[in-house]
């Protein structure tokens, strides 16, 4: 059986190839390394690139282990115990407001007394919903986890769904796409899930090439520009108010530069905003349940 090792060097290595096939999507840009250490035990490596294409991203790897907060052993009905936890997680914003902001994120954990899971997801978030591309990244999704069971893709999907909700604005973050967590010999013998971990985290730079490749050289406007900050505003709203990672991050005295990373370089708040008729399609889409499988047309 795999073990706590084998996870934080394939994560690594997964770490890597993202990192090279970013570069070469953007082009030109080239990751910033900074190795950090958490005093209680553990650390990571944070790359972040800010490029041509790539406004910011940030791909982060760590491996944190020591006495477990409090708050988390009680949340999680344990008592006092010790945690490891590793994983990558992505967050990349493009210049273009036509391309999506996506996010990526695969996690292993365990304690000391036993209990052990995987975690995990990508979803995106478009400034401009199109309902093929939305398909397109949601049928990708559900063949990687078709590989090991049909009943993933639904499960998981909704889970996104209610996950990046934005409860105060009654709207979701974006398309959505898959999220699970808590996933232990329940579900699978720990090597399959640590495959199905891993091949979502391959599955990453496959989806997002797609849109990039597709809008990241098309032409906008200053209005096009002005919105994109202004639906940027509302991805730092989930992640600083309902966002679990951010708030694990904090609670495990983990890297702030690295738990902040997601957020965009600029956003903005604009009090009655005054929505044009793509906008508000945008806006009326950001639902939970929204079928997008089927939404197939331009």
């Amino acid at each position: 059986m795999i073990d706590r090792q084998n996870i934080e060097s394939e994560f690594k290595n997964l770490q890597d190839r993202i990192c090279k096939g970013l570069e070469n999507l953007d082009g030109l840009g080239r990751f910033r390394q900074d190795l950090w250490h958490r005093e209680k035990g553990g650390g990571g490596r944070t790359r972040i690139i800010q490029s041509q294409h790539i406004e910011k991203g940030g791909v982060n790897f760590s491996a944190v282990m020591g006495d477990m907060p409090e708050r988390i052993s009680k949340a999680l009905g344990l008592g006092p115990n010790r945690f490891f936890a590793t994983g990558v997680s992505i967050v990349l914003h493009a210049r273009n407001p036509h391309v999506p902001i996506i996010h990526m994120n695969v996690r292993y954990f365990e304690t000391s007394e036993g209990p052990w899971w995987f975690g995990g997801g990508i979803d995106m978030t478009p400034h401009y919903i199109i309902d093929k591309d939305a398909a397109q990244f949601h049928r990708s999704l559900k063949e990687t986890c078709d590989k090991y069971d049909h009943a993933w893709y639904p499960e998981f999907k909704k889970w996104a769904d209610d996950y990046f909700y934005l409860k105060h604005r009654n709207e979701t973050r974006g398309i959505g796409g898959i999220f699970f967590d808590r996933m232990d010999s329940k579900r699978a013998s720990k090597d399959r899930l640590f495959d199905f971990v891993i091949d979502v985290g391959d599955s990453f730079l496959d989806c997002y090439s797609e849109v990039f490749n597709k809008y990241s050289d098309k032409a906008y406007t200053e209005r096009e520009k002005e919105w994109q900050l202004h639906r940027r505003g509302r991805y730092v709203e989930f992640n600083l108010v309902w966002d679990k990672g951010t708030r694990f991050g904090l609670d495990t005295g983990g890297n702030i530069e690295s738990i902040l990373m997601s957020l965009p370089p600029e956003c903005r708040w604009t009090y009655s905003y005054d929505y044009n008729k793509i906008e508000l399609d945008t806006l009326n889409k950001l639902k939970k349940e929204i079928d997008w499988l089927s939404r197939t047309a331009e």
